[in-house]
């Protein structure tokens, strides 16, 4: 069991069952996964960035990503049913927890000028979205070895039911939120 396992168990859990009055364990919102996604649209013409974005996917979150494809052809955007147009990864148990870990208290403090994120990114169903402008902010990245600055979306998927609840598990759990 991770330490932010031990956490969650220890401090999350009791401090959630008082605010929110549970009365049963089951209650209790927790993270159910992370979900990170790169959209490399560019790659429809050279296929060497989305292999790019591939590797570097799989050195930020420990994980081989998949590989997305377009189900629709949109002839504006010059995309054909079936082209390969991004990569994602589903983290959940030991790596959702230390992927979570490293966002919050490595990647994230090395953005410029970074005052805490969005407390408002929330979908009405418990479930935080993030996006993250340029992959560089994360130690694993070496900034001589890239092709191309991509940005990513991270997706952090609760069972929680309001978006009250979801806020409080993150932020107990070391999401750091812009002061208001």
């Amino acid at each position: 069991m991770s330490r932010l396992q031990e956490y969650y168990k220890n401090e999350v859990a009791p401090a959630m069952m008082k605010k929110f009055g549970y009365k049963n364990v089951m209650q209790i919102p927790k993270l159910e996964k992370i979900v990170v996604n790169i959209g490399a649209g560019d790659s429809k013409d050279n296929s060497k960035l989305l292999d790019a974005a591939v590797s570097e996917l799989a050195m930020i979150t420990g994980q081989k990503p998949l590989i997305t494809v377009a189900k629709k052809s949109v002839s504006n955007f010059k995309v054909r049913e079936g082209m390969k147009l991004g990569c994602k990864v589903t983290l959940r148990s030991d790596k959702m927890y230390e992927f979570m870990d490293r966002l919050f208290n490595i990647a994230l403090p090395r953005v410029r000028d970074f005052r805490g994120i969005n407390p408002n990114s929330f979908d009405g169903r418990g479930n935080y979205a993030l996006g993250i402008k340029e992959q560089l902010i994360f130690p694993e990245i070496e900034y001589d070895k890239i092709e191309k600055i991509r940005g990513m979306d991270v997706i952090f998927v609760t069972t929680a039911k309001t978006d009250e609840e979801a806020k409080e598990l993150l932020t107990l759990m070391g999401a750091p939120y812009a002061r208001a």
